[in-house]
């Protein structure tokens, strides 16, 4: 990195954090300092929920994964419009009306205080997590890529993040994702009109769209029921659906985003912001991952993209081996951008699928070599990261663009990690503060509990740097924080849709039901019995089921809790 992009990256990082700190200052209450004061408009809600969302995973993984896959990742989120507007007409109207300051405050009122407490400690276990993640993530690759200090780099972001979010809560996380989310659109957009600058001069966007088309790259919808799929159209609408059900209607971290709003209006129009712009902005960043496909059919890309995992098998026996599968895939280049020079110029159609042909005879002897290059990493060290999609966008970052705009893509990743983050840790906090701490030590004053939300955010930060110091990179990581969410979101969400519509089942009834499903859920997980996204259709649906046949058959008089409160 070069003088410039340090320049424009620490600039960019501690504007965020000043600007946070100072827009916050002068919290009174815990009112203020949970929930903004109530003062969000909608624009800030739908940028601040999406920026929650949009974490540094979303940045660096999804373009690799478009890369080797395609397109077809965008089938995750079509629930998401979907969900949008159940929450708004039955999750944000009950949440107002009842003026709560956590999701699980309601829980209380509607079964008993040991309901709400597991429904929050289940949040804290998956979201304290998650967190880790939110922060190792781009740690990690940076770290291998740039040569950075892993542990220094968790405790960097860490710390930044910790600065504004204890000092000024809710209102400083919303008012800096906005300016995050000005710096990751600014930069996905430069860093996608530059990769169309890079290609040759006959290729146009329309051209190099079919040049993807043609590898299988812009396949985008799979209407099959293959379980072995983790991506198709199903499990998107339904499994999609019940993920964003309960990470936008039951996760405090999404759900204190729109309790900061001035109205119920002003809340329903921020998520519906978010419904309306969601899909299309990852299917962008999928498309950004698919121009830097189309750019390695014309350049030159690495046998394999993790830097780390190839020093190791360079140093090793397996180095001669190497060398000559990377002078192997150097020839495969060549023919490739000479090939796919050669199909954007045929004129009919019978030529273009002779050319067509060869290129994906290419482009399977490519993936041959790189895997073969996998099997030589892994003999050289068995413990080696191969999977190397979340190194494909930084790796073309580094290499290729100008200097200035490294260091703004470098603070879009990190902004992106930054934002997250903040929303993690203000939710655990008040999570813990008002579900946990207050409720056990009531009738102190307001000060008092601001202190101790502080105090918690804090902690929770400590812990969240913890877990990124000692986490471990597996398969791809925007995978990754959907499968920990995946485990504990369906059952969460089956706890809510019986507070709201099954009013005669009870508080034991719903407690036993929520122990025994998460046990189930997690045994199915570990098995590997489904593809992560069902677990969200599958916990909720046990927990509904269980939950109703126990209170068909516990005692009448259980000394369960009735309704306190309808809604």
């Amino acid at each position: 990195m070069q003088q410039i992009d340090w320049i424009v990256l620490i600039g960019t990082l501690l504007f965020i954090v000043l600007y946070g700190t100072w827009k916050s200052r002068q919290q009174k209450d815990v009112g203020d300092y949970l929930k903004g004061g109530n003062t969000a408009h909608w624009w800030t809600i739908g940028l601040s929920v999406m920026a929650t969302q949009a974490s540094a995973i979303t940045f660096l993984s999804t373009p690799g994964q478009a890369f080797h896959d395609g397109m077809g990742f965008v089938q995750f989120y079509f629930g998401l419009p979907i969900a949008m507007v159940i929450i708004c007409l039955v999750f944000i109207p009950i949440y107002h009306k009842l003026n709560v300051y956590t999701a699980y405050e309601y829980l209380e009122s509607r079964f008993d205080k040991k309901t709400r407490t597991l429904t929050a400690i289940l949040f804290l276990i998956q979201r304290g997590l998650a967190c880790g993640i939110t922060i190792f993530a781009p740690s990690i690759i940076l770290s291998a890529v740039l040569g950075w200090n892993l542990i220094y780099l968790n405790i960097i972001i860490g710390v930044l993040v910790i600065i504004y979010t204890v000092s000024g809560g809710t209102k400083a996380v919303s008012v800096t994702q906005k300016q995050q989310m000005a710096v990751i659109f600014f930069g996905m957009f430069v860093a996608f009109l530059l990769i169309l600058n890079y290609l040759p001069l006959d290729i146009t966007f329309t051209k190099a769209l079919e040049i993807a088309g043609a590898n299988g790259k812009m396949d985008i919808l799979d209407f099959s029921f293959d379980f072995d799929n983790r991506y198709t159209f199903w499990s998107g609408i339904i499994g999609g659906t019940f993920l964003a059900l309960s990470y936008f209607g039951t996760d405090q971290s999404q759900v204190q985003r729109y309790l900061s709003g001035r109205s119920v209006k002003q809340s329903q129009m921020g998520l519906i912001m978010n419904g309306l712009l969601k899909v299309p902005m990852q299917f962008f960043i999928l498309l950004v991952g698919i121009m830097v496909f189309v750019f390695y059919q014309f350049n030159s890309s690495p046998l394999h993209f993790n830097p780390s995992a190839v020093k190791d098998v360079k140093s090793s026996e397996y180095a001669g081996e190497y060398k000559a599968l990377e002078l192997k895939k150097d020839a495969l280049d060549q023919q490739l951008a000479a090939s796919q020079i050669d199909y954007s110029r045929a004129q009919s159609a019978v030529e273009k699928q002779t050319i067509a042909e060869e290129i994906k005879r290419l482009n399977q002897s490519e993936q041959q070599l790189r895997d073969t290059s996998v099997s030589l990493i892994k003999k050289a060290n068995p413990n080696a990261e191969t999977n190397d999609k979340d190194y494909v966008f930084i790796h073309f970052i580094l290499e290729n663009l100008p200097r200035g705009l490294i260091g703004l893509l470098l603070a879009v990743i990190l902004s992106a990690a930054m934002s997250s983050t903040a929303s993690e840790l203000n939710a655990l906090g008040s999570t813990t503060t008002i579900d946990l701490y207050k409720r056990n030590v009531p009738g102190k004053r307001e000060k008092h509990y601001v202190a101790a939300s502080r105090g918690f955010t804090l902690l929770w930060g400590i812990i969240a740097i913890g877990v990124a110091c000692t986490a471990n990179l597996f398969d791809n990581l925007i995978q990754l924080v959907n499968i920990i969410g995946s485990i504990f979101y369906g059952n969460v969400l089956g706890i809510f849709l019986l507070a709201f519509f099954i009013k005669y089942v009870r508080s034991k009834a719903v407690f036993i039901a929520a122990l025994i499903t998460q046990i189930i859920i997690i045994y199915f997980w570990y098995i590997d019995l489904m593809p992560y996204l069902w677990l969200n259709l599958v916990g909720c649906t046990l927990v509904m089921g269980i939950a109703v046949l126990l209170q068909i058959m516990l005692p009448k008089n259980n000394g369960d809790t009735v309704v306190a409160q309808e809604v």
